[in-house]
């Protein structure tokens, strides 16, 4: 044998063996040797890493705090967020934090979103110590100040050892809300069940004390967790259990109800924690603040507040305000105000009082209370059926029209759910026209649309835009989501099978336009995809 060769069939074996290694776990060899070039250097835009599957390694191993944004270039989340990325970033580096900021290209980077379960657009994930197999799930705010807050609370203390009555003092003064844990001994696990809750909250401020002087200043005899407030009562006390010790759930409970104000005006500035409100039931006054005899019912709505605590959330929506998308949501114009509206934010049920009478505390606890019993219906929004709703071949369906086509025991009927505003509804629309053009002499097959965001169906909520649900012939009333590429080709195969899925299936995470990821009134539509 040629001794020239010998040295290229070596390097042939040596890369064998390594790729052999491949799929055995995170650990991927070939591509660590790669990283492990000298001299390479991890690519930076804004102060922030721009990540791909050659470098990730290489940034977790340089920095033992990392917070990753899988993004995509066309989601308007995405999009949305990156500003607000972009200042958190110049935040941290300000205040010297020892925690970097990165992102990837999720659909450029198929591995990573992979290896990492990315099913969403932006999806951040946590890395702590270079460890990449199990990242914590980022679950803060999406503005700037409140991502710094959520990472320095990791890397560094979430709340404030208190020595005296000063420092206590100091604290109290420094936010509207500021809790402070009283516990005899530090090294008690219930200490770290508290300050493992104060790192996810981020709108208050925490601290935690062991000295006696502190607690016979504050009047305690024994552990409590203590919710000191500028507003309301001022105080509300958690005491802790001795033998049960200190539950995350209750106490996580106890500060989300008693952080919020009886009665809390929405806006651009309170949704979020109205939205976030560990609380089911929230009950919305409509009224028009600039008029007196609007304003005079405030009290009775806020005096019907305090027995219902935990039970009901109680807002009110200036409609003279920027508030149209929630009334739009409620289906409400401004001049029906004043008026109440109940929505239960797991269920997405909307209820309205019957009646017409005033509101007053009295008729504001006892609507509450004909939602609680179960004794009043909910309420469907609906658009009218338009008089040449099947002339097109797309089908108009809205609320009032929709159980009796969809469910028509002789048909197939294939729906498409869109909200106006989604722009992957647009992309999709020729092929849904051709679709039902391809179907139009097929008498047993109908090819319909509604419009999500101004009719509500009893059957089912619709989460995002698109959404394809296809409704077979018979008596079962069976409904299958569609989940398959968005073509004609796709479609055509779907229905030709009876509603067998086509064998592609989409290789990147389905591209959707979504309501608010909260939910409640806080699922107004968020015109991003």
């Amino acid at each position: 044998m040629d001794r020239q060769l010998l040295p290229v069939l070596l390097l042939l074996l040596l890369g064998a063996s390594g790729l052999q290694g491949q799929g055995q776990g995170p650990e991927r060899p070939s591509e660590d040797l790669l990283e492990d070039a000298p001299g390479e250097e991890v690519p930076q835009e804004d102060g922030i890493l721009v990540l791909n599957h050659r470098t990730l390694g290489l940034a977790l191993r340089e920095h033992p705090a990392l917070l990753v944004e899988f993004y995509a270039p066309w989601c308007g989340h995405c999009k949305a967020l990156a500003p607000e990325y972009i200042k958190a970033a110049a935040l941290l580096a300000a205040e010297s934090a020892t925690v970097m900021l990165a992102k990837v290209d999720g659909p450029a980077e198929p591995e990573l979103t992979e290896e990492f379960g990315v099913t969403e657009y932006p999806t951040l994930k946590f890395f702590r110590d270079g460890n990449r197999t199990h990242p914590e799930e980022y679950t803060g705010p999406r503005e700037a100040k409140g991502i710094a807050e959520w990472l320095k609370r990791r890397v560094g203390s979430s709340a404030t050892r208190l020595e005296d009555e000063e420092g206590a003092r100091a604290l109290m003064d420094a936010g509207d809300v500021v809790v402070i844990g009283f516990f005899q001994d530090l090294q008690d696990k219930d200490v770290a069940t508290f300050l493992a809750l104060a790192r996810d909250a981020l709108d208050v401020t925490f601290g935690f004390t062991d000295r006696p002087q502190l607690f016979q200043k504050f009047g305690l005899s024994k552990d409590t967790v203590v919710l000191f407030k500028k507003f309301d009562e001022g105080r509300a006390d958690f005491p802790v259990e001795e033998e049960l010790g200190l539950d995350l759930g209750d106490l996580s409970r106890f500060l989300v109800i008693h952080s919020m104000h009886l009665v809390t005006e929405f806006n651009s500035q309170t949704s979020r924690r109205i939205f976030s409100a560990k609380i089911l039931n929230h009950l919305l006054l409509f009224v028009n603040q600039t008029l007196a005899s609007h304003r005079e019912l405030l009290a009775g709505f806020r005096e019907a507040a305090p027995p219902l605590r935990g039970q009901v959330l109680f807002v009110v929506v200036d409609v003279a305000a920027n508030n149209d998308h929630v009334l739009r949501y409620f289906g409400l114009k401004a001049e029906e105000a004043p008026t109440l509206r109940l929505v239960n934010i797991e269920t997405t049920k909307k209820y309205a009082p019957t009646g017409g009478g005033p509101i007053s505390s009295a008729s504001v606890a006892a609507f509450c209370q004909t939602v609680l019993s179960g004794e009043l219906k909910p309420y469907f929004l609906s658009q009218e059926v338009p008089p040449d709703w099947d002339q097109r071949p797309v089908k108009t369906l809205v609320g009032k029209n929709f159980e009796q086509v969809a469910f028509d025991e002789t048909k197939n009927v294939f729906v498409k759910f869109y909200a106006p505003w989604c722009s992957h509804c647009r992309e999709m629309a020729p092929a849904w026209e051709a679709l039902a053009e391809k179907y139009r002499n097929h008498e047993d097959i109908i090819i319909a649309e509604l419009d999500a965001t101004a009719n509500e169906l009893e059957a089912f909520a619709v989460p995002g835009f698109p959404t394809l649900k296809y409704f077979p012939a018979g008596q079962d009333r069976k409904i299958m989501e569609y989940k398959g590429s968005r073509d004609l080709e796709s479609f055509s195969k779907f229905l030709d099978s009876g509603g067998e899925l086509p064998a592609e299936e989409p290789t990147a995470p389905f591209q959707v336009c979504t309501l608010s990821r909260v939910p409640g009134p806080g699922r107004f539509p968020s015109r991003q995809g």
